[in-house]
């Protein structure tokens, strides 16, 4: 009897932990997108940049990855961005995806440009550069050796 009465108050306390848990990972997410706006940007690659990835300047995340699709006449990806409505991005910035390291995950950087013009919402970052084919650049390097012929 007294094993079951532990046990109780041993998976009631799981319960009321995890609640918590719960609890402060929905309040520390922002819902809200009223204090954000959208720029877009088109890349020739996406690979590993998802709905939620990171936006990044000098390294401080200002935002995140809002949508993608296909665009049908080029080809290409486009990205859509949320932005921190704080952060002004000067309409002559770069955006690139880069790596978190060897083994992390990939986000977009946006470098400054220098202009006093800034981007609006529902506007796009013209300059631009995908994703680098790690893979597919050590493939190169391993088969391009010259024997000295």
């Amino acid at each position: 009897m007294r094993s079951n009465i532990f046990e109780s108050i041993v998976g009631a306390f799981v319960i009321l932990i995890s609640i918590l848990f719960l609890f402060l990972g929905f309040s520390s997410m922002k819902f809200n997108n009223s204090d954000n706006y959208n720029i877009s940007a088109f890349f020739n690659r996406i690979d590993g940049i998802k709905i939620g990835s990171d936006i990044r300047m000098s390294g401080i995340k200002i935002g995140t990855v809002a949508g993608q699709e296909l665009d049908n006449s080029t080809f290409e990806a486009k990205v859509f961005m949320s932005i921190d409505s704080k952060i002004l991005i000067p309409d002559d910035s770069s955006a690139k995806i880069t790596s978190d390291g060897l083994l992390g995950g990939n986000y977009i950087s946006i470098e400054p440009g220098g202009s006093d013009i800034f981007l609006l919402n529902n506007e796009e970052v013209l300059f631009t550069q995908g994703s680098v084919d790690l893979i597919g650049l050590v493939g190169e390097a391993l088969f391009s050796v010259d024997d000295g012929e």
